[in-house]
Parts: C-alpha cells; structure tokens; sequence
C-alpha cells in the first residue's frame, strides 16, 4: 500500500474485491530542459544525479496519480503503467496512468455466517405474514432479512415490524419499529433487502427462534395498520421446521377435523362444508388424505415415561395407527432399547430420538 492506496499493475489484488471503478486516470512529471542535454548517447554514461534525478520524477508522477485517485474517493489503482516520454528535443519525463477502484476485503469461508429462525406466530388475517428471519453476514457484520408470505399477492412495497428474538435460555432480544422493502413485493414469497443489525455474533449463535409483530405495511394503495394481536404457534421449534418441510413455508398448524370445522396447515378454522381454506387455497381432501398418524402426540406420551418398556407400551397402544411399513423398524428399535438398557443404563432418550427420526424421514 503507498499513501494508504493500493497499487498493481494487473487487473486484481488477491483477497480483495473491486465494489466500484471510478475511471481511468494519468498524471505526468517532466525533468528540466538540460537533463536532455547533459546525458549522452550511452546509458552507461548516464551519472548516478541523472538516476536520481529520474527516480524522482518516477515517484512525483506515482504521487500524482495517487493524488487523482484519492480526489475520486478511490483506495486502490489497477494496471498502472509507467513510461518514459521525450517530449520534444529537450524535454523527458515520466507519465503514469492507471484506473482508479474500491476495493474490499473478501470475507474468509471461516467468517462467513447464516442463520435462519422460524416465526413463532402468524396471523389470521391477509396480511403480510411473517414466516423467516434470516441473518447473515460475517463475524463482524450481521445483516437481517425478513420473509413474508403474501396471500393476496399485493404489492408490497414495504412493512414497519417489531423482532423479538428468544434465545437457547429463554431470554429475549427485542429490535423496534424495523422499516423492511422488497425489491419485487407482488409474489407469494416475499423477501426483505437485507439491513445492516446491531445483533453480535455471539448473540447470532445461541438464538433458537423468533416472532415478528406487523405494525404497518404500504402498498401502492396507500399504508395500512395491523392492529390484531397475533397467534402464538405452540408446538417446538423442531416440529415447526419440520411441518414447514412437508407442508409448505406458510404451514403452522397441523390439519384437524372435528366434523363441524376444519383447521387448514396455514391455521384458519374453516367450517365443515367448505372445500377448500379461504385464506390459503388448500383443499380439505387433500389435507386429509395426506395428513398422517399424529406422532408428536405419542412422542409427548413417551417423554412421560422412564424406561424403554414402558415407551414400548406406548407405542403398542398406537401400532395400529402407524402405516405398516414403520412398524417392524420402531419394534426393532424398542427391542435393541430394552437390550442396551440392561447392559448400559437408561436409553429412554436415544430410543425416543430414533422414533421421532423415523417419522421424520417419512415426511
């Protein structure tokens, strides 16, 4: 680095990355008239206050190329040259040219980071629903995205949200009255410009998931406010990720029917006749015929138990509720559980996490 600006005489610095070109630049410094007439036709001739004097004028020419290039906000020059010019019988000189650039410091794979955090609530209107928290960025820099399903399709050009982060020891972060926009807001899917956050990250490491309060969003037909209170979503974080996995982004409850109402995956309550959800487009046949057995209920009935015989009764009370092709795998499970429980201790976690694994996959 000279002057605080890079230089090169090729196209790139290594690690670096150019983020802006501000143009071709030159600068020149010329040696007084009797410099000519003092150097003879041998360069061996040349005295050692002639390469002196040469080596000065090469550096007043770089410093005035570096001058050029700090008057356009750049911090670096590519392919810059230097030449030697006469220019007439008895003036010389030196002219440096270059293009002037911004250039960054490429962020390392190791500095490189990304978490996304389902939301934790939804809402039962049509409106811009929260489904996404994504942060990303380096160690050093967090940026904070938001991911929005859009129901109506309207063009939404931007939304007023609160964030309130809940970390892997209950606590909670609140960020305020964030303003995010959309490069393109008139599609299902809608996904916020990334903003620069105050979240460290160390904070970024330990957050499990989020809830996301609509304020206000404009579309081009004016700014409309939310006042509804939103719906808290009550099942685990790693059951919602998985409902979103086999049920689509927007899904945050599990089909049900009682015979006189329907709940849809997006979680409006839709009565018995109707064939399809009115906010979502979902039919109810299809929710049925794809809704499978329900083993989060029987996983929360194991979770009450201590010891793998007793899991196993459990599981035996619903086996006939379980498609045929997963139950000869859950028996072997309880029976390789029975088997190390003697010989190792309690195996009542592992067993569980296998079960639910089972299911998982299936999905």
């Amino acid at each position: 680095m000279s002057d605080h600006i890079m230089i090169t005489t090729g196209s790139s610095f290594e690690g670096y990355s150019i983020v802006e070109y501000y143009g071709f630049i030159a600068s020149q410094d010329i040696l007084g008239t009797n410099f000519i007439k003092n150097i003879t036709a041998s360069v061996a001739d040349v005295s050692e206050q002639d390469k002196a004097n040469l080596d000065k004028c090469k550096d007043d020419a770089e410093k005035n190329l570096i001058k050029l290039a700090k008057k356009k906000k750049a911090n670096a020059i590519i392919g810059m040259k230097m030449e030697y010019v006469l220019f007439s019988s008895s003036s010389f000189g030196v002219i440096a040219t270059g293009t002037a650039v911004r250039i960054e410091k490429k962020a390392s794979e190791s500095d490189i980071v990304k978490k996304e955090l389902v939301v934790k609530n939804y809402y039962t209107r049509l409106v811009p629903r929260p489904v996404k928290v994504v942060l990303d960025g380096t160690k050093k820099d967090i940026d904070i995205s938001v991911w929005f399903y859009n129901y109506n399709l309207d063009d939404i050009l931007s939304v007023r949200v609160n964030i309130e982060f809940r970390n892997l020891f209950e606590e909670k972060l609140i960020i305020k009255d964030i303003d995010v926009a959309f490069d393109k807001g008139n599609v299902s899917l809608i996904k916020s410009i990334p903003l620069h956050c105050e979240l460290t990250y160390a904070d970024m490491l330990v957050l499990k998931d989020a809830r996301v309060i609509v304020n206000k969003y404009a579309t081009p037909r004016g700014v409309f406010a939310c006042n509804d209170t939103p719906v808290d979503i009550q099942m685990s974080t790693h059951r919602l990720e998985n409902l979103k996995k086999s049920r689509g982004i927007d899904a945050v409850e599990k089909y049900r029917t009682d015979g006189m109402i329907w709940t849809c995956n997006c979680g409006h309550v839709n009565e018995a006749g109707s064939e399809e959800c009115i906010i979502c487009g979902r039919k109810q046949e299809e929710l049925k015929s794809s809704s499978n057995f329900n083993y989060e209920e029987m996983i929360d009935k194991m979770k009450e138990k201590e010891y793998v015989n007793e899991i196993k009764d459990v599981l035996m009370e619903n086996i006939q509720q379980i498609d045929s092709k997963y139950r000869m795998e859950l028996l072997e499970i309880m029976e390789s559980g029975l088997h190390y429980e003697k010989t190792r201790g309690n195996m009542k976690d592992t067993v569980i996490e296998k079960v639910e694994k089972v299911f998982e996959n299936a999905n």
